[in-house]
């Protein structure tokens, strides 16, 4: 390695989310990197819509987001009728909670906004008081990214070469990032050699990982997913940093469809795996792996405009996770510590 003389780059420059008194500002990431435009959603209705369509993804952003269209639907509800509010709100919970079904800081952000709720005085307004949790939700994801950040690279410690999956980094959190700022953190303390895979199939590596990194000026290489084995082959990386939408209680990760690859190959080449996402990415009530749901999106999005169509004899499978065993995971990194060989204890020492 060489001395980094991006050290004063590394700093996210990028919000996926940002709160205005209008309604919530969500970075449409479909449309990056060509189009960088904001949409303003001032109903719940309208959040759950943009995590469902992937205008927001990643499972904290996700989570901050559902947050936020809680704050709308108290708006709303309040100023409908301030007796029944809380009956009426129920229903936008519902959908906000419908949006995506594998990511778990979903559903513990609606968790966090249904104590409010319900400790929220009759005929008072619970906006003030929601907005207050949803605000600290996204800051404590910030800061808890900052942590992982540290640690991770703590751990990672001289390795030169680092490979990433998807996109992990301020497009998918509060900011800063999971696995990207683990790689944030090890840019600003040297010049790494940074890969990161296209993601297919809707390329959040190429669209938006590269995109974030040249925002910050941090020196990358997009490689196709199918070029990970030979880059490990050729002892280009040491380390395979991703993040996670739901880790069950004995380890096992669900992550974009792809990750469980990277991780036998990295097995196969020696290279070490780590995972990075906060406590509110474990889930507690999942014992493993197999309990977790899988999201399948239309097919309609990963074929070819020519094979869509009655007349077409070619269909798609179109799963958007996988999960990767404990057993081939070196170290979990939440913010409140790591968790070294999970397949040994699980997460019971984070939670």
């Amino acid at each position: 390695m060489t001395s980094n003389p991006y050290h004063e780059a590394v700093e996210d420059s990028v919000r996926a989310l940002r709160w205005s008194d209008e309604g919530l500002l969500v970075l449409d990431q479909r449309r990056l990197p060509d189009t960088c435009d904001y949409h303003c959603h001032s109903t719940a209705t309208g959040v759950a819509e943009a995590i469902a369509t992937m205008q927001v993804r990643g499972a904290p952003a996700i989570g901050i987001a559902a947050a936020y269209g809680v704050v709308l639907a108290a708006r709303a509800r309040f100023a409908q009728s301030a007796d029944d509010w809380k009956q009426a709100i129920a229903r936008d919970l519902e959908v906000l909670a419908a949006s995506r079904p594998t990511a778990v800081n979903l559903f513990w952000a609606l968790d966090q906004m249904r104590s409010v709720i319900a400790a929220t005085v009759p005929g008072t307004s619970p906006v003030p008081g929601l907005l207050a949790r949803a605000e600290a939700i996204h800051a404590e994801d910030v800061a808890a990214n900052r942590a992982m950040g540290e640690l991770g690279a703590d751990l990672i410690g001289e390795a030169a070469g680092v490979l990433t999956h998807c996109n992990t980094g301020s497009l998918a959190t509060g900011g800063y990032g999971t696995a990207l700022g683990v790689i944030r953190s090890l840019c600003r303390r040297a010049r790494r050699d940074v890969y990161a895979t296209e993601t297919r199939p809707w390329s959040q590596g190429a669209r938006l990982t590269a995109w974030e990194l040249s925002q910050d000026r941090i020196p990358a290489t997009l490689i196709a997913d199918s070029a990970a084995g030979l880059l490990m082959r050729r002892q280009g990386v040491q380390w395979v940093i991703v993040g996670a939408d739901r880790i069950a209680a004995n380890g096992d990760t669900a992550n974009k469809i792809g990750t469980y690859s990277l991780a036998v190959l990295a097995r196969q080449h020696g290279v070490k795996f780590m995972v990075v996402a906060p406590t509110s990415t474990v889930d507690r009530n999942c014992r493993s792996g197999k309990d977790i749901v899988i999201e399948e999106r239309d097919p309609r999005e990963f074929l070819p405009p020519c094979f869509i169509g009655s007349n077409s004899t070619i269909s798609a499978w179109n799963p958007v996770f996988d999960v990767t065993p404990a057993a081939l995971i070196d170290v979990i990194v939440t913010e409140r510590g790591a968790v070294r060989n999970p397949a040994n204890s699980g997460m019971q020492a984070v939670l």
